[in-house]
């Protein structure tokens, strides 16, 4: 799966994310709560918009019970290690992805589908890059994660295929470069999505 993932990917999370992501493991853990919620919310929004398409809504429900159990495991985390919960503002990454997306309606479904393939696909690749730099809790918990962030992946990505009229390569290609570009940016504020810390 993570071959895929990788493939799939422009680019690999820079270094200094990862250094930043070690300094900074308080707010990696609160909005690594806040994109599991997210992530519910973005496929619970899917079942009401498109209630018509059957293997949509299954795979969405599945998603959306996985990450709504997620955020509950990172929320438990926060308390074990007493980190407040305290709000902290959304990153430019996933709105960077989305302000492209096109407008009408079945080409909306295709282009959120393929957004949230490549969240789930830089979620998983980040998992994978800082869990061996962490202590062996946090460690496992994310090693964890990634065969499910893997077939979240795999789930949009194949449902931008099914429900697309059209190749969807081309788009894949488009919004590969946005996401390069917002992974390799200078980035001002430090996120679980965030671009290169400055």
């Amino acid at each position: 799966m993570m071959s895929a993932v990788l493939d799939f990917l422009p680019c690999a999370t820079p270094d200094a994310w990862l250094d930043e992501a070690l300094r900074q493991q308080s707010v990696l853990l609160i909005d690594h709560a806040n994109c599991e919620k997210k992530a519910a919310a973005t496929a619970m929004n899917l079942l009401y918009r498109y209630s018509g398409h059957m293997q949509l809504l299954q795979k969405m429900a599945q998603l959306a019970r996985e990450e709504l159990l997620h955020f509950e495991q990172v929320v438990d985390l926060l308390e074990q290690r007493q980190i407040d919960y305290v709000h902290v503002s959304a990153s430019r990454y996933a709105g960077g992805l989305r302000e492209h997306i096109r407008k009408e309606r079945q080409l909306a479904l295709t282009d959120t589908l393929i957004v949230g393939a490549f969240v789930e696909a830089r979620s998983c690749e980040r998992f994978a890059r800082i869990a061996p730099l962490l202590d062996d809790q946090l460690a496992r918990f994310y090693r964890g994660l990634l065969k499910s962030e893997a077939r979240h992946f795999e789930d949009y990505l194949a449902l931008a295929r099914l429900y697309s009229e059209e190749d969807i390569t081309p788009h894949i290609e488009r919004f590969r470069t946005i996401e390069e570009r917002l992974i390799t940016s200078p980035d001002p504020e430090f996120r679980f999505h965030s671009g290169v810390p400055i």
